[in-house]
């Protein structure tokens, strides 16, 4: 999860903890793509809106690497609710766009497909 609200990061965290997964949270883009290096990741959630690299830049870099391109984004925003905005989120390789506020059992279903798609990839 990337995000620079660390309030959402926490609430983010318990909501999607679980025994079959280990949830990892950053508050910067430059973070995200520094652990992405260094290990498997099911599924990245990503806030449009940070500082620094935001949503849609963190995306591009994120599928420009070899070992990164296939891990799948869902974006998500409070804000950018516009379908030129949205577009642009699929555009740089979104799998979802989610806004806020949204209901946990939504966000939590769509992890688990992935985690569980990532499962048996890795196995």
């Amino acid at each position: 999860m990337v995000d620079d609200s660390p309030e959402t990061l926490c609430a983010m965290a318990a909501l999607l903890q679980g025994p079959d997964r280990q949830v990892v949270t950053v508050a910067s883009g430059e973070e995200a793509l520094r652990c992405l290096l260094h290990g498997e990741y099911a599924v990245v959630l990503l806030d449009v809106r940070m500082t620094g690299l935001d949503g849609y830049a963190t995306a591009a870099l994120i599928r420009s690497r070899e070992r990164t391109r296939q891990i799948p984004i869902i974006f998500l925003t409070s804000n950018n609710t516009e379908v030129d905005q949205v577009a642009r989120g699929y555009s740089h390789g979104a799998v979802d766009y989610l806004f806020k506020p949204f209901a946990p059992e939504i966000l939590q279903s769509k992890v688990n497909v992935f985690v569980e798609l990532a499962k048996k990839r890795w196995r």
